[in-house]
């Protein structure tokens, strides 16, 4: 499998993870000391992986059981060397973000190193 193909591995494996409401899938999918950062609501936001997996977790029921799944568009794939940079616009929760996630190869296993999100369309469902 080329390194391409193991990023947008882990990249539906996020995915998975949100529409899940999956914590280990989130665990799996970043390094163990990964961060999310970004603005929500006006109110900025840091996450360790814990967090985030925490978060993912409490969203019952689940956004796939609510019929309500993960809509999401790779725009940018780049590898380079042992770095590779993601970036994807998703919709979760009847959000719009735009996620810039970084990957990091070790030990031969990709995983986001962080993800830094923009919100770009806070309308909810109805």
């Amino acid at each position: 499998m080329t390194d391409i193909e193991q990023i947008k591995r882990i990249v539906q494996l996020y995915i998975d993870s949100m529409n899940e409401s999956n914590p280990e899938k989130v665990k799996t999918a970043f390094h163990e000391n990964g961060k999310i950062v970004g603005y929500l609501h006006g109110d900025f936001m840091q996450m360790s992986v814990d967090d985030f997996a925490g978060f993912v977790a409490s969203q019952q029921p689940t956004p796939q059981e609510k019929g309500e799944d993960v809509e999401f568009e790779t725009l940018l794939c780049e590898v380079l060397g042992t770095t590779a940079l993601v970036k994807v616009r998703d919709k979760y929760l009847g959000i719009t973000f735009v996620d810039i996630l970084s990957f990091i190869k070790v030990d031969e296993e990709w995983k986001i190193y962080n993800k830094l999100f923009h919100v770009e369309n806070e309308n909810k469902l109805k």
